[in-house]
Formats: C-alpha cells, sequence, structure tokens
C-alpha cells in the first residue's frame, strides 16, 4: 500500500535546511553547531522527519552518521530546493535593484589567483550594481553544486572527467606550466635557456592540488631539472615576494603570477622544451541559463583574457560551435 506522505503540506525549510546540513557534516553535533542550534533540537527534527517521510534517513555510527538511500535523497532534494529559493531571493533583488542581481562564481584555485582578479575588477567597474559570491574548491568539490544550483559556473582549469558528466565545458584560454623569475634575472639575460642552465639556480614551487603538482613535475621530468632540494610553499604572497628578492625560480602555472607578468617584475623564462598543453575556462549547468550577472562577468573574463592574451601571457582559445554542448574539453589529452 502506497503512503500518503503529504510532503508538500508537512515538510517546512527548517527540516530541509536540518536534513541538508546533517547529510553534509555527517555528525548531528556539528551540523547543529552549523545550523545555530542545539543538537537535542536538532534530533528532535530529525525524528520529525524520519515519521513524515516513513522512512530511516540516517544510521548512527560510533563517529557521526551515514545517510541511507533516501537520507540521500532527500538531502539533495533539499539541496536543489534551498538553492532556488536562495536565487529566487537574488532575482528579486534584481528587480529592485535594476542593473544590479548576483553571481555565483566557483572558481579553482589557480584561476582564483590568476585571471579571476582582473575580470572582477572590470565587473565591478562596468557593473557596479552586480553582487558577486565566489567559493572555491576542487572541480570535484564544484561540480555538485552546479548541479544543484549553488553556483552559476565554474572557472578555471579543464580536466577530462572520467565518465562523461553531462557539463558544457567551454575552454576558453591556456593555463601553461612555466619557469618564472624576476626581471632582470640573469637566467633572462642567456642567448638560449638550456637545463643546464636552468639547474644553476634554486627552485621555489608552489604546494598546491594533486593534479597541479603532478603536471608540475612533469614539466620538471621534461627540463631534468630535480625538484627534491626545492624550497615548496603553499603561500602565494611568500613566492611572489621570493621571486621578487632574489635569484629564485619558480616553476608552476603563470597565471597565478599575471599581475606581476602584466607589469613587468616578473617574466617568463623561455623554455627548451614546449610545455604540455593545459587548457581552462567554463563549466556551464546542465539544464538552465546563467543569470544576468553571469553572462555579465564572462564578458569581462573574455575582455579580460583578451588583455593578457594581447601581452602574450596566454593563448586564447577561439570559440567553437559545439561547445556549448560538449561535456569534454576539445582535443586535449587528461590532466
Amino acid at each position: 500500500m502506497t503512503l500518503r506522505r503529504y510532503l508538500d503540506q508537512r515538510l517546512k525549510l527548517h527540516h530541509l535546511r536540518a536534513v541538508e546540513a546533517i547529510a553534509a557534516q555527517r555528525s548531528l553535533l556539528r551540523a547543529a553547531a552549523t545550523l545555530g542550534i542545539s543538537q537535542p533540537a536538532l534530533t528532535r527534527t530529525l525524528q520529525d522527519l524520519e515519521e513524515i517521510t516513513g522512512q530511516r534517513l540516517f544510521d548512527r555510527l560510533p563517529r557521526g552518521v551515514r545517510a541511507t538511500e533516501a537520507g540521500t535523497l532527500l538531502a539533495a532534494a533539499a539541496r536543489r530546493i534551498l538553492a532556488e529559493l536562495h536565487r529566487l531571493d537574488e532575482e528579486l533583488d534584481r528587480l529592485s535593484e535594476p542593473g544590479g542581481g548576483t553571481v555565483a562564481i566557483g572558481t579553482l584555485p589557480v584561476a582564483a589567483t590568476g585571471v579571476l582578479p582582473g575580470a572582477l575588477t572590470r565587473l565591478t567597474t562596468e557593473y557596479p550594481g552586480i553582487r558577486v559570491r565566489l567559493e572555491q574548491g576542487r572541480t570535484e568539490e564544484l561540480l555538485p553544486k552546479l548541479a544543484a544550483g549553488e553556483i552559476d559556473l565554474i572557472v578555471g582549469r579543464l580536466y577530462e572527467p572520467a565518465v562523461p558528466d553531462g557539463f558544457p565545458r567551454e575552454p576558453l584560454w591556456e593555463e601553461p606550466i612555466s619557469v618564472l623569475a624576476r626581471d632582470g634575472h640573469p637566467i633572462l639575460a642567456l642567448p638560449e635557456v638550456t637545463p643546464g642552465a636552468l639547474r644553476r639556480y634554486e627552485l621555489i614551487l608552489p604546494t598546491v592540488s594533486q593534479r597541479v603538482g603532478q603536471e608540475i613535475e612533469g614539466l620538471l621530468a621534461l627540463l631534468d631539472l630535480a625538484p627534491a632540494a626545492s624550497l615548496r610553499s603553499s603561500s602565494y604572497g611568500f613566492i611572489r615576494e621570493m621571486l621578487h628578492a632574489t635569484d629564485l625560480i619558480a616553476v608552476m602555472p603563470r597565471l597565478m603570477m599575471a599581475g606581476d607578468l602584466l607589469r613587468g617584475t616578473l617574466r617568463v623564462v623561455p623554455l627548451p622544451v614546449p610545455a604540455p598543453p593545459r587548457p581552462a575556462g567554463l563549466i556551464l549547468p546542465q539544464d538552465r541559463a546563467i543569470p544576468p550577472g553571469g553572462a555579465a562577468f564572462v564578458g569581462c573574463l573574455r575582455a579580460h583574457l583578451a588583455e593578457i592574451g594581447q601581452r602574450g601571457l596566454t593563448a586564447i582559445i577561439p570559440p567553437y560551435s559545439s561547445g556549448a554542448e560538449s561535456d569534454r574539453t576539445r582535443g586535449r589529452a587528461g590532466g
């Protein structure tokens, strides 16, 4: 016999917030802290939810909880509904403030320090009424938020999905791994840069995600450079200061230092071997258009990329007709 749950009448927003927080935190204690309520109050809400749905939603473990199949289903629906309500709130703001609105951008770490600052500077200048929400993370962390509507688009390195995921990917620029040095560095005065010349200088390397780290290691292998004795740091600011103050050279995605490269205080060292391609661009939602604020941001991003492309810092990937329909990165090997 089919159970009549009357979810449209009995489910409340606090129920949705509760199940989404428990699923995300995998702990009643942490979820209660996230929601700003007591753990007993959250436990009562969960009991209400299980009575309403007629399903056990979470299995209690020695440390934390684990969503059941029903709990996973309800948490995913809760995330979508809450995201839609948040988007409705932003759209109502846009109606009351012509020229305003909000764009929620997911960004990979390299793009966050590279092309994004220049694009957002353009956006705030040309569209001062548009508000921006940024969410930084790895692709696998951001895709569920894109699917749920929590973010409008993702900006950064385009990696081939392990299996087709249905998200349109639009390559816009190349994000090469490069050797960087300060302006006036002795290596820049050489008529030809050889691996032997590079080995005369100590390296400073960023501590980055596994994928970017593997790409850096790949270029070091091509150049026959040993990274074992190199200085490593997760601080972009520290690497920047060390490059400007010393004869250290860095091997990293060049656009992480886009501002200094544009100002001419850092320069790209010509390589004796070509760096492997690293396409970057946009990952777009599957089933909805980006909002007007998102379209404005994409326009500003393209303009900023055109500027740095003219300065020789990146290669611009021309648009192609099938880009908005493909979940694969055109003609590129996975990274």
